[in-house]
């Protein structure tokens, strides 16, 4: 059987059909993700994949193993790495579609829904890196279908699976904590006999013994993660990132064309008959949203909780036009038409801004990256990788072996990662999960410094010197690098080493 027989036969099923739309999100972010570089971020989780461990100061541990299995197969390449996050991306489109099926819907609802999650800006993102967020996202969205699941059935049995997803989420990200308050308050609130179920507290232990050695991590690390996101947090909040959670969540977190669609899902589920068995997600929805209010949380970390609003509201839609007359159901089918229209203007819209399409430093490329805020950071890298690297090979021959101190947890990482094969030590930093990793054995005298401003540098040792300089391509401004651009050579410390490392310490 050739290719277009299997495509045709694929497409004669609704299944089918929604394992094409999720392959063709795939297929689009694999020809899409070798633009550019490896984002900032990405490059932290490529270096903390080389020590697997149950717990870093970022994240828990889920995403840098998914970052080593990549390293496995693929080396560090930048498609083989994002596939995994493209994978999450057309799996989420997928479980949406069968969200939509579980609630009644027929086709139709099941594209809409689909679509209608495929083409949210941060849905469009998580696609196109490989972050931490892009399998947060996923296991709200597993979560979300194992309940639809369970509510549809009755079968309690599907505790276990939602306790799964809860857990395997908790090991990716702690923002599932939110989602966890929405689960178990929409069960209190919809159906409190379940309290008694054995089957649920199976699969809260499930989820506990899943979640475990990332916790004994936290304790016997005094739970620096903690630490981490009180920092994160209340920069974000003195950066105005917390500002407007409510609009952006029409405009930025969905999208356009999708807010009446997911507006019309939290009607179906709370104020129509019909919805009622699947209320429970309603709340699942409302309870973090109201949590993120009050703890000022970012936009976008409401973001997985739509997809399952999507399949709510594209099913009451098609079951409305179903309830009327011929004449008028064939009058709205023509309006309904406009729906795939719309959303595939939204979607165009989304990919336009937030895939890497645009050349280096255009006008497109401007609007695109100050609509994401993530583009230049990919950029810079490999040049202050060769930059140390040229620093290191001008210092005098009988010279002390030099370390390498880099400013943050992603300039170590791509120094890392560009100056292994040219013979550059493992940088250090005081950064993240690479301040634990310490300051070597034994300590450096005279260090090669990347991403620190000299006035800084000068307070703990005795000589800085500028020793070179990072020229990013086409005369983008790398947001993380920033004003860091000087290479220098320093050398004597002011301090012995293990107190200086302590004052070294920061989060970013």
């Amino acid at each position: 059987m050739g290719m277009p027989a299997i495509f045709h036969r694929m497409a004669a099923s609704d299944t089918g059909m929604l394992v094409l739309s999720a392959l063709s999100v795939v297929a689009l972010h694999t020809a899409t993700n070798g633009q550019y570089g490896f984002h900032r971020d990405e490059l932290a989780t490529i270096d903390d994949a080389r020590f697997l461990g149950w717990g870093y100061v970022v994240y828990p541990p889920v995403t840098p193993f998914i970052a080593r299995v990549s390293l496995a197969l693929f080396g560090p390449s930048m498609i083989g790495l994002r596939l995994f996050g493209a994978l999450a991306a057309g799996v989420a489109l997928l479980l949406t579609g069968l969200m939509a099926r579980e609630m009644g819907g027929n086709r139709r609802a099941q594209l809409v829904a689909a679509w209608s999650a495929a083409i949210a800006g941060p849905a469009v993102f998580l696609g196109s890196v490989f972050q931490y967020v892009s399998f947060d996202y996923l296991w709200w969205v597993l979560a979300a279908w194992a309940t639809v699941r369970l509510l549809r059935s009755s079968d309690q049995r599907w505790l276990l699976a939602l306790g799964a997803a809860v857990g395997i989420g908790m090991m990716t990200k702690f923002t599932m904590a939110f989602f966890l308050a929405g689960i178990t308050g929409g069960i209190i609130l919809t159906r409190p006999r379940w309290l008694l179920s054995k089957w649920l507290w199976l699969g809260a232990a499930i989820a506990f013994l899943i979640f475990l050695p990332n916790l004994i991590w936290q304790i016997r690390h005094n739970f620096i993660t903690l630490d981490f996101l009180k920092f994160i947090h209340a920069r974000d909040v003195a950066r105005g990132s917390t500002d407007g959670f409510l609009p952006a969540q029409f405009w930025a977190i969905t999208n356009p064309p999708t807010a009446p669609i997911w507006l019309a899902g939290l009607y179906f589920l709370f104020f129509r008959p019909e919805g009622r068995r699947y209320r429970t997600i309603g709340w699942m929805y409302a309870i973090p949203l109201v949590l993120f209010l009050i703890a000022k949380g970012r936009p976008y970390y409401l973001s997985p909780a739509y997809p399952m609003l999507f399949a709510a509201g594209a099913v009451w839609g098609e079951q409305w036009v179903g309830r009327l007359s011929p004449a008028a159901a064939e009058t709205i089918a023509g309006r309904w038409g406009v729906v795939p229209v719309s959303l595939a203007i939204g979607g165009i819209v989304s990919t336009m801004l937030v895939l890497p399409l645009a050349p280096p430093a255009s006008g497109w490329w401007k609007v695109a990256d100050a609509a994401t805020g993530n583009f230049n950071e990919e950029f810079g890298w490999p040049e202050m990788a060769r930059e140390v690297v040229r620093v290191r090979d001008s210092l005098p021959p009988d010279s002390a072996p030099a370390g390498v101190l880099a400013g943050d947890a992603g300039e170590a990482a791509a120094i890392n990662l560009y100056g292994r094969g040219h013979g550059l030590p493992e940088a250090i930093s005081g950064s993240n999960s690479h301040w634990l990793h310490g300051y070597g054995n034994p300590a450096p005298k005279t260090v090669i410094a990347a991403g620190f401003l000299r006035r800084d540098l000068e307070r703990v040792f005795e000589s800085c010197e500028p020793a070179g300089h990072v020229t990013i391509p086409y005369g983008i401004v790398n947001s993380a690098i920033g004003d860091h651009t000087d290479i220098f050579v320093c050398r004597r410390p002011r301090q012995p080493w293990h107190v200086f490392w302590w004052r070294i310490h920061w989060f970013g």
